[in-house]
């Protein structure tokens, strides 16, 4: 019956695709499945000659060639420290080749809860890395093109407009591609998988904010979450509108003028979530209904809803202008109930 157990173990640790290291009290390896043996380029026999800790077979060197000391290893910690240990390390192969892999180290017990050793799962992580360097590539050329794209249309607009158009429309301009550039670099720092709805609108309303007493006419309050890039870049859009025509126009123009924005996320029947954002001038001059719509009205009204099946409606209320959005999500997720209310603007 013993054998049979044995027998049956063995052939599940033998199959298995991760490495797996058995240690005991010393660190020495006492175990190691066939996995183990093609990862390291030692077999179990050769190991139990050395007659030493694993450490000093396959992690004794740093990439860069220093010595690596058994007690700065994160592998080894968690038999001293009686937890488990999870990250990567690079390992030695036999050859002398230095190689990623990602661990799982964690104490072994006795009956009496005593520690008496370590087992450590191991697998080559060396694609995933190889993977990962190829994307970082991509996107750092991709961002790069995106940067050159946007500063070649700064440079075709300066020369359009050079002579034809007075100095405002040119500023306009300039500040609506500096929005869509601002909005970029916040996909940027997170690799356009996704953007902070906290940082698209902190970054949204930073150039507007020259003076110190500027931070105090933003009240805002709203949980964080992550956007989809294209719900980003949207929106980012929309608030610069928003506040270009506050500052020309509205709350902002004057000194007493505040800003009350805040935002709140709901689930839909269709498991998606619904983020709700209302943007609410006080404090400013009288308001009264424009003639016509520009670039920014049609840009929240008409975008928006087309784009996103959601509904977008801007109220030129007498006491301020009132825009509420609502915006179903296809990608978001909770970061957490934090919210910023009081918070001041960065």
């Amino acid at each position: 019956q013993l054998f049979e157990t044995e027998r049956r173990l063995n052939a599940v640790l033998n199959n298995a695709s991760v490495s797996i290291f058995l240690m005991d009290d010393r660190q020495h390896c006492i175990y190691m499945n066939r996995a183990a043996e093609q990862l390291t380029g030692w077999t179990l026999a050769e190991v139990l000659a050395r007659n030493c800790p694993l450490h000093d077979i396959i992690h004794h060197t740093y990439p860069d060639g220093r010595p690596f000391p058994l007690h700065e290893c994160a592998i080894d910690r968690a038999f001293p420290e009686n937890n488990q240990e999870r990250g990567e390390e690079v390992f030695v192969h036999r050859d002398g080749r230095f190689f990623p892999v990602g661990f799982t180290a964690s104490p072994i017990r006795d009956d009496a809860t005593n520690i008496i050793g370590t087992i450590i799962e191991v697998r080559d992580i060396s694609e995933e890395k190889a993977a990962a360097e190829r994307q970082l590539l991509l996107i750092n050329e991709l961002n790069h093109r995106v940067k050159n794209t946007l500063a070649t249309v700064q440079s075709i607009a300066a020369q359009t407009f050079r002579g034809q158009t007075d100095q405002t429309a040119r500023g306009v301009f300039d500040a609506r591609m500096a929005a869509l550039s601002t909005a970029h670099n916040v996909l940027v720092e997170d690799n356009w998988e996704s953007a902070s709805l906290r940082s698209v609108i902190e970054r949204a309303l930073a150039p507007h904010l020259l003076a110190e007493v500027d931070l105090n006419r933003f009240q805002l309050k709203g949980p964080d979450a992550r956007l989809h890039p294209k719900v980003a870049v949207t929106l980012a859009m929309a608030l610069h509108e928003l506040m270009t025509n506050a500052a020309k126009y509205g709350a902002l123009s004057v000194p007493e003028g505040q800003i009350v924005l805040t935002w709140s996320l709901h689930d839909l029947e269709d498991g998606r979530q619904q983020l709700n954002l209302c943007w609410e001038e006080c404090g400013g001059p009288a308001v009264t209904p424009p003639a016509r719509k520009g670039f920014g009205s049609r840009l929240i009204e008409r975008q928006l809803p087309m784009e996103f099946d959601g509904s977008a409606e801007i109220t030129y209320a007498p006491a301020g202008v009132i825009c509420e959005l609502q915006i179903p999500l296809t990608t978001l997720g909770w970061v957490g109930q934090e919210t910023i209310e009081g918070r001041q603007a960065s």
